[in-house]
């Protein structure tokens, strides 16, 4: 389905961008992927997407500096080619409420979680605005960009500045056939969340009890998701968030996993 296609991936060694880097390559794109870990620690997973026989390519990058950004796109296109599958994934997130997280971890989240997001998102979709060429930007959002979390106002005020920039951006890359969404997913049962419910598997049950579904998110939920809107098939979605919270946006504001 994405034969043919460069994909770049940033947070690509997080339990998300992992499943995301799979999917894609199992689809047959080939794989850009960004993270703060050393090349030498990334190798096997590397060796794993190549037996896909796709290319694959890592750089370690700070996405909060947008000239790295920048260089990595570059480089990337050097490499396997302009990415057209665009998919701005790193975050962080820090537990604190609004009266006592510091102005260092306020900003520092907001440099990741969307400064970050759209120095990637830009440096990529220009580039294909130069080329002439179509592509897809997915923002990995969440449902904390709508429902307030008590616990981590700085995430949810990142996430929802992002849900902002992928509508604005849709609006103005729509007659280029680049095409610009989010999927927001609800709990997953990965990455902080997961190893709280690691620590204790009682907030894992008394979080799938909350969603309505009944069950918490993989990170391989997320990255069909994500597969599924960079799909050329899809012509008319633009603009568009992909809720995917098992429902938890009808019941419930966000809480702590504390409270879980």
């Amino acid at each position: 389905m994405l034969n043919g296609q460069v994909a770049i991936v940033s947070g690509g060694m997080g339990d998300i961008g992992r499943a995301i880097a799979r999917e894609l390559a199992r689809l047959g794109a080939d794989v850009a992927l960004g993270d703060l870990r050393e090349p030498s620690e990334v190798g096997s997973f590397l060796r794993e997407l190549e037996a896909r026989e796709v290319k694959v390519r890592y750089d370690k990058v700070d996405v909060s500096d947008a000239g790295a950004v920048e260089a990595w796109v570059r480089a990337v296109e050097q490499a396997l080619g302009a990415p057209a599958l665009i998919v701005p994934n790193a975050a962080i997130v820090t537990l604190a409420d609004f009266r006592t997280v510091k102005p260092e971890q306020w900003t520092r989240e907001l440099r990741i979680n969307l400064d970050g997001a759209f120095y990637l998102a830009q440096a990529a979709a220009k580039r294909l605005l130069e080329l002439k060429k179509p592509g897809r930007v997915v923002f990995v959002g969440s449902w904390a960009a709508h429902a307030p979390h008590m616990h981590i106002p700085a995430y949810c005020a990142a996430k929802a500045g992002l849900r902002m920039l992928m509508k604005c951006m849709a609006l103005e890359l729509a007659p280029h056939n680049i095409l610009v969404n989010e999927v927001a997913p609800g709990y997953v049962d990965a990455g902080l969340s997961g190893r709280f419910f690691d620590a204790d598997p009682r907030k894992r049950e008394k979080a799938r009890e909350i969603v309505p579904v009944g069950h918490l998110i993989q990170p391989d939920d997320v990255a069909r998701e994500v597969a599924h809107l960079c799909d050329a098939r899809l012509k008319h979605v633009t603009g568009s968030v992909l809720l995917m919270d098992g429902g938890l946006s009808l019941v419930t504001a966000g809480h702590s996993p504390e409270e879980k």
